[in-house]
């Protein structure tokens, strides 16, 4: 059963989303977005994309196979799926999915 408090942190978490997603359309609407707003959407997304990369290979290790073997492994699907198709959403589930196969059902 739903609990009301469920529900309400749902609905306040989509509603923020939604307002943060719309609230530069609201802001800037037909004008020209400063520049330096123009440098963070375009370099933001790779410091992001590299600090996912740190966090999710932070606990490697090398002592065993079992540890490294599905990181690398995933990293490289990643990468050339990012490569082959240019599609950052694509990369990124193939190679969760490559990982959790070889984790869960190989490893």
């Amino acid at each position: 059963m739903l609990d009301i408090h469920s529900v309400l942190i749902v609905g306040v978490a989509s509603a923020v989303t939604i307002l943060l997603r719309f609230l530069p359309f609201f802001i800037f609407g037909e004008k020209k977005t400063p520049e330096f707003l123009d440098y963070l959407g375009k370099f933001l997304q790779y410091a992001i994309m590299a600090m996912l990369v740190v966090y999710c290979l932070k606990g490697v290790t090398f002592a065993s196979a079992v540890s490294w073997i599905p990181s690398a492994v995933g990293v490289i699907v990643v990468a050339a799926l990012h490569v082959w198709k240019r599609n950052t959403l694509l990369s990124i589930v193939g190679g969760t999915i490559c990982y959790m196969v070889m984790v869960q059902g190989i490893f």
